[in-house]
């Protein structure tokens, strides 16, 4: 446990915004399995699109790697255009 009043600060942030992250992450897989788990191309369509906002703006917020975004958005595209 830090002693001094800027750490333990530093620490409670650090807690909060690690929570946080947690949640965006987690709403983040849940709409890639959404998209994996469509049973026609149109409803993985359009949970192609909701996922493509949540991917963007996480590779944004520096949650993920811009090239993994991509990388996660080619790969979905490709199961679409397989089913």
């Amino acid at each position: 446990m830090p002693n001094i009043k800027s750490a333990k600060k530093r620490m409670e942030l650090s807690r909060k915004w690690n929570e946080a992250n947690r949640k965006k992450r987690a709403t983040l897989r849940t709409a890639i399995r959404k998209v994996r788990g469509a049973e026609t191309a149109e409803d993985a369509t359009e949970f192609y699109q909701r996922a493509v906002v949540l991917i963007d703006r996480a590779a944004n917020q520096n949650l993920i790697h811009r090239n993994k975004a991509a990388r996660i958005k080619s790969r979905l595209s490709k199961h679409i255009q397989a089913l």
